[in-house]
């Protein structure tokens, strides 16, 4: 199978190409991509598969391709949905809908994986057991599309899942894994300060809420500092602080936003108990009245070891010239919904390198001029494929 299908790929790479820049063109956010959907499922639509539409709580596809004879149940995914970024790449395939723009390589994840999927469909008589491809809508917006697909149950039969994400921080050719947590989790809050208002000339006539904030922001960045292990890993980010008024009036409320990040569950119920802690003592020390939402957003992001150790055995065995070097990758602080589906089905998370050529340092995802060397999208559809291929090899 595996001889058969590394060929079928190279054959298709200007396929994938163009599959990418199509979709780089007509680029839509989160929720709202309802025709990068339909162009998916108009791939799909007359082949020997399963197709569901709207799975999930948007516009996700799950594909199953059925085997020649029962056996395991395998699960690939790639995301479809962009950003709300002006892109600033100048590409003659720059994105035509103003304002939104595949600044994280979903675009490439699609591309590469609707080519591989078609040929795994051609294969289907050389395998056993059943490959079902998702197709994610919602990956970059909370509560995102993950979560939804697996509560849905079309998904309870998989054994094992794989994903990869495009980074620019290494060249085509490379790829890289991490075993174990890999990716941060993250929650955000909202906290509202209700003090009183009041003249500064006279401030023992009020109650001033920046200064209760002021405090917050001080006090928050200690659960990092002296209540976690200094082996873990935790971020608390203020991102806003709204307390916009006049240099000599005393505001009556303020508004504060943030963000967490941490590499594992313990660490997270630590830091949001900590977090209702410090609020309390803050109306206690202060007399102000807080309002405190907080949300636990993506977990971490768990990369199971056997199944890892296996993806990295499979790909130092491809001996093919498209996939130079494996690599371990460090840990990665952002997050990836990806997680959810880790959290019940054994699989791994791994990273292709596609740093343009000739560049020194790339614009990183998520930057208005985030590019990719199209290179590695055949190194995307040739390691996955290598993956599947042994997976399917060694359950026989």
């Amino acid at each position: 199978m595996k001889d058969q299908l590394m060929p079928m790929l190279e054959e298709r790479k200007d396929e994938i190409i163009e599959i990418r820049r199509y979709l780089h063109e007509h680029p839509e956010i989160s929720f709202k991509e309802e025709s990068t959907a339909n162009f998916i499922a108009s791939f799909y639509k007359e082949k020997d598969v399963e197709i569901e539409r709207n799975v999930g709580n948007g516009y996700g596809i799950v594909v199953t391709i059925k085997g020649e004879k029962p056996g395991k149940t395998i699960a690939l995914r790639a995301d479809f949905d962009a950003l709300p970024i002006k892109e600033e790449t100048g590409l003659p395939f720059q994105s035509k809908n103003e304002g939104v723009m595949h600044a994280c390589g979903h675009d490439g994840h699609t591309a590469y994986l609707m080519v591989l999927a078609d040929c795994l469909i051609q294969l289907k008589s050389s395998f056993s057991g059943t490959i079902k491809i998702i197709h994610q809508h919602a990956e970059e917006t909370p509560p995102g599309g993950a979560k939804s697909i697996m509560d849905s149950g079309v998904l309870d039969d998989v054994d094992h899942i794989f994903g990869v994400h495009l980074f620019p921080t290494e060249p085509a050719g490379t790829v890289g894994y991490h075993t174990g947590y890999s990716m941060a989790g993250r929650s955000n809050f909202d906290l509202g300060i209700q003090g009183a208002g009041g003249h500064g000339s006279s401030p023992h006539m009020a109650n001033d809420p920046i200064v209760a904030a002021a405090h917050f922001i001080t006090a928050v960045q200690t659960i990092v500092s002296r209540r976690l292990n200094p082996f873990d890993t935790g971020v608390i980010t203020i991102g806003s602080f709204d307390g916009k008024g006049s240099r000599n009036v005393i505001k009556d409320r303020v508004e504060l936003e943030g963000d967490v990040r941490y590499m594992s569950n313990e660490v997270r119920d630590i830091i949001e108990s900590e977090m209702h802690r410090i609020v309390k003592g803050i109306e206690e020390e202060f007399g102000v009245k807080c309002e405190l939402t907080y949300e636990n957003d993506y977990p971490p992001l768990y990369n199971h070891p056997e199944t890892t150790d296996f993806v990295k055995t499979s790909l130092e065995n491809m001996n093919d010239p498209d996939v130079e070097q494996i690599i371990e990758f460090p840990k990665f602080s952002g997050s990836e919904d990806f997680a959810y589906y880790l959290e019940k089905i054994p699989g791994t998370f791994f990273y292709i390198g596609a740093k343009p050529k000739g560049v020194e340092k790339a614009y990183f995802n998520h930057h208005p001029k985030f590019d990719i060397d199209e290179a590695a999208l055949l190194v995307a559809a040739k390691a996955v494929g290598q993956v599947v291929c042994n997976y399917l090899e060694s359950i026989k």
